[in-house]
């Protein structure tokens, strides 16, 4: 049979379809979405006949981009990204906010502020003004991730002190020379928001102020809940407690494994990829009892657990189960000895108000938890810098364990922009298959590149970053596919696509088209910025795919280091793409043509 062109019912109106029939059957039914310029091929399965749809999403329709901004919103956005592409307001910018302050006022400096910066990037001050842009993204399809991004306005010096008295211990205060130079705090990098534009920076002071951001997180939670029943809400690890003991696990954790990789080259496995790396069991208990590693003695309990040593091999995911806690928080900071040969503590005392800490934090990460699941809110947590991340991770993976047995509650970060991203999340599916929870992932391609690099390059360890940006968008590519195909096969995975690359969204489509999935099936998110690539998140959102917006939100004063940040991000972002620029004044030009010169959305 010939093909026939179909008329389908959208959200936004009518539009066509280009359908085959397979095999001479009658069609009955296609599901029909809005999809990418290129003609993707997407497999509709029914009980008794397969049928292709070819889908097109037209992010070069500026109709559908901006319906539901009226045309204030379209000037403001011309007007905001313009001002970002200028070098001195932008370097400036945070000098230019105080003085402007101090000649208007308050009130009036407020008022500009809404009507430019803070209006395009930020939803209102609080949970209860955020509602109304909310309720209206909902309406075209855009959910949303709160985030509420009040900072402190620390100065450089200040910040510093912060994090050198909230990263030393009393231990290392006497003699930090054992400890690895990546994992010690080091004062030129003490003010982490150095060369970082688009993330949150959190400063431990006490830990009341760590109880503090529990509760502003608990009332983002909460207020995610009440905005929509699908909501997202982002979490940070550095706001819920001492820094230090961030930075002890992960050393502890990146310690055991190098550890690993020296065991798996004692058996001639080096070149293998992680996975496959697998220890013989008979052959490992001999090595630790030539290196007489102390706290081994009982090595035969030690690998003769419940799920350990039946099949005669140990991999990296076994080895890691060996680490868990057993009765103090500071038994998981013991690490194994090459030189010596013997296991030892990462310090050599801890006091009790140290050990407090670290089970104040885990105690905090637990009740967010448990808040997202009783409110149905999916709990993200925000990937930080790479002497922080192994730890972060891995809290994450144990709450994902506890939490994400009947659906997806905890989503981890993965950074695509560094070298072990792949391995990272291969490793982490691989656990959640043979545990049979549910894998959450939002894959970025990363914040923390320049501070990074300088870090690396100062301090005298290997760069964490992948060379180049090519290189990071092969990463994120691979990452991508790796967890679609996991989707494809168990529909336990799930994944945000957080991206403003048009590139990248249109090449998770033509996958998913590839495999079969819907965007109904609610398995693979798209997330952008809020007030940032519009073209992208709306056309999207009106063809049912399930994406959102990092919806920021807080008082005005309090959100102006995260605005400053915004400006700075958004030069580079403005310099190298005209596109959104020119896409607005398309669609303000065919509106004014068209008399629509006082168009309000309509929903």
């Amino acid at each position: 049979p010939s093909p026939r062109l179909w008329l389908a019912p959208s959200r936004s109106g009518w539009f066509t379809v280009d359908v085959q029939e397979e095999k001479g059957q009658q069609i009955d039914g296609c599901t029909v979405v809005e999809a990418a310029p290129v003609e993707l091929i997407s497999q509709t399965k029914h009980a008794e006949n397969t049928q292709l749809c070819k889908i097109h999403i037209d992010f070069d329709n500026t109709e559908e981009a901006y319906k539901s901004k009226d045309n204030v919103e379209l000037l403001r956005s011309l007007l905001v990204f313009k001002l970002c592409t200028i070098d001195v307001l932008v370097e400036k910018n945070k000098e230019l906010m105080d003085l402007t302050k101090k000649v208007l006022g308050q009130w009036m400096f407020e008022k500009l502020m809404k009507m430019t910066f803070y209006g395009q990037f930020v939803a209102g001050e609080d949970h209860n003004s955020i509602k109304p842009l909310i309720q209206k993204n909902q309406a075209f399809g855009v959910g949303a991730v709160l985030d509420y991004s009040v900072e402190e306005d620390l100065t450089q010096e200040e910040a510093v002190k912060k994090e050198m008295d909230a990263c030393v211990s009393e231990a290392e205060k006497e003699n930090a020379d054992y400890r690895e130079k990546k994992y010690k705090a080091h004062r030129q990098f003490g003010d982490r928001r150095g060369g970082v534009t688009s993330a949150r920076t959190y400063f431990y002071a006490d830990e009341s102020k760590c109880d503090n951001q529990m509760e502003t997180f608990i009332n983002c939670i909460s207020a995610s809940g009440g905005a929509s029943a699908d909501g997202f809400s982002a979490i940070k690890m550095t706001a819920l407690g001492r820094p230090q003991f961030l930075l002890q696990f992960s050393e502890v954790l990146v310690k055991w494994r190098q550890f690993f990789n020296f065991l798996s080259a004692k058996q001639g496995k080096s070149d293998m990829i992680v996975l496959e790396q697998k220890l013989e069991l008979e052959q490992l208990k001999e090595t630790l009892t030539k290196m007489d590693i102390g706290a081994m003695d009982d090595k035969e309990n030690w690998f003769t657990g419940e799920k350990l040593g039946l099949s005669g091999t140990i991999d990296l995911l076994d080895w890691n189960s060996l680490i868990n806690d057993t009765t103090k928080i500071s038994n998981l900071l013991m690490v194994p000895n090459l030189q010596t040969g013997h296991l030892e503590p990462l310090l050599n005392t801890f006091t009790a108000e140290e050990e407090r800490q670290m089970k104040r934090m885990l105690q905090r990460v637990d009740v967010l938890a448990k808040h997202a699941m009783e409110k149905g809110v999916r709990l993200m947590v925000d990937a930080e810098q790479t002497y922080f991340q192994p730890a972060i991770s891995r809290l994450t993976l144990e709450m994902q364990r506890k939490f994400n047995r009947e659906k997806p509650i905890i989503f981890n970060t993965y950074q695509c922009y560094l070298k072990e991203a792949y391995d990272n999340v291969t490793v982490d599916v691989e656990l959640s298959r043979r545990e049979g929870w549910y894998f959450g992932a939002k894959l970025v391609r990363g914040a923390y590149m320049y501070q990074e690099r300088d870090r690396a390059k100062e301090i005298g360890y290997e760069d964490p970053i992948n060379p180049d940006y090519e290189a990071t968008n092969r990463m994120y590519h691979k990452c991508l596919e790796y967890v679609l195909e996991e989707i494809d096969h168990s529909r336990k995975a799930n994944i945000m696509v957080a991206t403003h690359n048009e590139d990248t969204v249109k090449f998770t489509l033509e996958k998913m088209n590839e495999m079969g999935l819907s965007p109904t099936e609610n398995k693979v998110y798209f997330g952008q910025l809020l007030g940032m690539c519009d073209q992208i998140s709306f056309p999207l959102g009106q063809a049912g795919f399930p994406v959102y917006k990092y919806v920021p939100y807080g008082p005005v004063n309090e959100v102006i280091p995260y605005l400053s940040r915004r400006a700075q991000e958004n030069r580079g972002f403005m310099k190298g793409s005209q596109r959104e620029r020119s896409l607005l004044w398309t669609e303000l030009k065919r509106r004014v043509l068209g008399g629509q010169m006082f168009y309000k959305p309509v929903y």
